[in-house]
């Protein structure tokens, strides 16, 4: 033990400027990574977050209005009062959180005024594990492939999002989106299999109280 003690020893005399080197590279870069949080993305964050304030208004706004209006959607996508919409933060603040949400905005806004090409687009960029957010995007692609008549990529898209956070809220509302495009489509065994899943795992969910109306439509 002595003996590999003293060689463990020597190399590490031997060595002692190259690890000096490594030690000092490393706490080099931790301390840049920590500085650049701090005065680089913290700050962006932050002038994202209020950047996107203004369009987030108009978009609630719109989603509030009793019929449907596009110049509040307009407005949430291009910006107004001297704040940008959600296609400007989503341009340039890239790689930040509002920015980020940007896109899922963008998308949704296209998805209302019937740019269903530009609603993929942006709902493609939108990026999140959240229980809620990640599947209503996935479902929301599924809506605009379903009005551009691309039934088996809506199907695809509303069993992704059925799947992408399993709860009472999301998982029924595209178990059904899907099955009744599979109806649609005359595949009745396909839409029959998610009509009973839906009412053995979700009976109690708004979509599963008139399931057994479905369930008989495929028997």
């Amino acid at each position: 033990l002595d003996e590999k003690a003293s060689r463990t020893e020597e190399w590490v005399a031997k060595n002692q400027k190259v690890l000096l080197g490594i030690v000092g590279a490393i706490a080099i870069g931790t301390l840049g990574y920590l500085l650049f949080n701090r005065f680089v993305v913290e700050p962006k964050e932050e002038k994202a977050a209020n950047e996107i304030f203004q369009a987030q208004q108009y978009f609630q706004q719109a989603v509030d209005a009793t019929e449907k209006n596009d110049s509040l959607y307009n407005l949430a996508l291009k910006g107004g009062e001297g704040k940008l919409g959600f296609l400007g933060v989503a341009e340039q603040y890239e790689g930040t959180a509002a920015g980020n949400l940007a896109n899922y905005h963008a998308g949704m806004a296209y998805l209302n005024l019937g740019d269903f090409k530009n609603a993929i687009t942006y709902l493609e960029k939108f990026k999140s594990d959240d229980a809620i957010l990640k599947p209503i995007a996935l479902g929301a692609i599924g809506d605009a492939l379903s009005e551009t008549n691309k039934v088996d990529d809506a199907i695809a898209h509303y069993k992704k999002a059925a799947e992408a956070s399993e709860n009472d809220f999301t998982t029924p509302r595209y178990l059904l989106k899907a099955a009744q495009l599979y109806l649609t489509a005359g595949k009745k065994a396909e839409a029959h299999a998610l009509f009973v899943e839906i009412k053995e795992k979700y009976e109690t969910s708004k979509e599963g109280m008139n399931i057994d109306a479905f369930i008989a439509m495929t028997e």
